[in-house]
């Protein structure tokens, strides 16, 4: 053969008719050349697999996730530790006894698994294995908070927006804009002392809410009376605000400077651990003036925000 003439046999490829299946050979080939393709298929079968063990954890009581402990009746039917007593122990589902039967291997595939946060509707992104969850949920920043309200017991929960709608709307609250107060309490028969707050006021201040609370208490064998301050979010962002109440009158004068407290914080734990203006019935009445038989105190403050 002359140089510069080579010539080579190329062997064809088999022509696929329509409808052909392609070989496993042909797909692992492709998937070589394609590896998203094999991670999509993978990505697939782990989501497929996350939901059926997600649905196997389901109560089928109230549907959420079952976390240990997990009880079982006899015949094997699950629910949650919360449902069985709302089931008088009678399984849901076949009515047999449930008695004091755990599932440990579906509490062990519970263990396993990295669950988001129960607040994840509420904004939480995070996502945990299960005993770091619930130590999380506790003190998620995202979870609801209790409505401020303490001259009834409201088990309201929600966000601060919804609550200062609630409070503005349900329990009449007077809301003010501003960082400055000057509010005058007036007591009839100051003799009788109710363990009540008498009076919540809102504020709008620094695009933040503040609850200011004043109230009368017996502390010990003696009666008060207690102003206090309470930021409307969380204990870290609380720190970045101070606050200054001031009573008095005829030359004297009483001055309380702190910073407040978190609603996270029970109105009862700020009033118990004395953490505001305490002010004595007798001072009280002294700054009343008249006969001493009328409360009249004016209390004056202003909040500001740390540098």
């Amino acid at each position: 053969m002359a140089p510069g003439n080579l010539k080579m046999d190329i062997p064809e490829s088999p022509m696929r008719e329509e409808g052909d299946t392609p070989s496993s050979t042909e797909e692992s080939e492709v998937e070589s050349k394609n590896p998203l393709l094999t991670l999509g298929r993978k990505t697939s079968a782990t989501a497929a697999h996350t939901s059926s063990v997600h649905e196997l954890l389901e109560c089928p009581v109230c549907t959420n996730s079952m976390y240990p402990p997990i009880h079982q009746c006899p015949n094997g039917h699950t629910l949650c530790s919360c449902c069985k007593l709302r089931v008088h122990n009678r399984c849901p589902t076949c009515r047999y006894e449930l008695g004091n039967i755990r599932c440990l291997a579906l509490e062990k595939v519970a263990e396993s698994l990295e669950l988001p946060c129960r607040f994840q509707s509420l904004g939480c992104p995070d996502i945990f294995p299960y005993y770091s969850k619930l130590k999380h949920e506790s003190q998620c920043t995202f979870r609801p908070y209790n409505c401020p309200y303490a001259g009834s017991e409201c088990s309201v929960k929600g966000d601060i927006a919804w609550l200062v709608a609630h409070l503005r709307d349900e329990h009449k609250v007077d809301m003010h804009n501003g960082c400055t107060f000057n509010h005058r309490y007036v007591k009839s028969n100051p003799q009788e002392v109710e363990n009540a707050t008498w009076m919540l006021t809102v504020f709008n201040c620094f695009g933040q809410h503040f609850c200011l609370h004043f109230e009368a208490f017996q502390l010990g064998m003696a009666p008060v009376y207690m102003a206090f301050l309470r930021f409307m979010g969380d204990d870290n962002e609380a720190k970045n605000f101070s606050y200054s109440l001031e009573v008095g009158a005829n030359g004297r004068r009483l001055i309380w400077q702190g910073v407040p407290r978190s609603i996270r914080d029970s109105h009862s734990k700020v009033r118990d651990s004395h953490d505001g203006l305490i002010i004595q019935r007798n001072m009280a009445l002294f700054f009343s003036g008249g006969n001493r038989k009328e409360l009249k105190l004016r209390v004056t403050g202003r909040i500001w925000k740390e540098q």
